[in-house]
């Protein structure tokens, strides 16, 4: 959470972040599968339970100045946006139906349930996200570009093609037809200026990164985001 405070602070509107549920169905804010990198749990988050989890601490391992910070319940993320503060939101890993079910139960649950947008390098999960998510926007995430974007884009239905900075300066091209049918681009993750213009000058909708005061500091110089 004091990441998402920090970039919030720093003037961003969106927080990007991801989820994956506990034993007991629990959606918690977590990147990695396993406890082990960045709270003091071991093993994997699917087979610990969301109280055990909480009772970790996922700030030491960072600087000591951010020992005490715990693993949020997604939840604790939704209470904290606001009518200008959104949240891109990665269906981290394989879910269940009714771990799926959960995580839109929790997402509606929330005051803003209308500023998430969720993602997926899963596309199955997507697939039956659009049947408990009726009508709602999602992207697909990418490590390594289809052969065809756009057309991968359209078939599964999303209105967004997220994909890995390197993969996507190799591609340029790519943002024109993606744009050309609709689909925005928006562009993980880059904390460096050099690419910042070259992607801003492709006309992507988003840039993923580490350092957000740094980007719209830098966004700033050229006149708006």
């Amino acid at each position: 959470m004091a990441a998402f405070s920090a970039a919030w602070a720093a003037g961003a509107s969106w927080v990007e972040a991801d989820t994956q549920p506990t034993v007991d169905a629990v959606a918690v804010v977590l990147h990695d599968d396993d406890l082990d990198r960045t709270t003091t749990g071991t093993g994997p988050v699917r087979e610990t339970t969301a109280r055990a989890v909480a009772g970790l601490d996922a700030g030491r391992w960072f600087g000591p100045q951010f020992a005490g910070e715990r693993v949020p319940e997604l939840g604790t993320l939704l209470a904290d946006l606001t009518d200008d503060r959104s949240l891109l939101l990665e269906i981290k890993g394989a879910h269940t139906d009714d771990n799926l079910s959960a995580l839109c139960d929790a997402v509606r649950g929330g005051r803003h349930d209308d500023r998430v947008f969720f993602e997926s390098f899963e596309t199955d999960e997507l697939r039956r996200l659009t049947g408990l998510w009726t009508g709602r926007p999602f992207g697909l995430l990418a490590h390594e570009l289809d052969a065809d974007p756009a057309a991968t884009a359209l078939s599964l239905g999303a209105a967004a093609y997220n994909p890995e900075v390197g993969a996507l300066l190799a591609r340029p091209g790519v943002v024109a037809q993606l744009h050309a049918v609709g689909v925005a681009v928006m562009v993980w993750t880059s904390d460096d200026p050099r690419q910042w213009t070259a992607l801003t000058d492709l006309g992507v909708d988003a840039i993923i990164t580490n350092t957000p005061g740094e980007l719209l500091a830098w966004q700033s110089t050229r006149g708006g985001r």
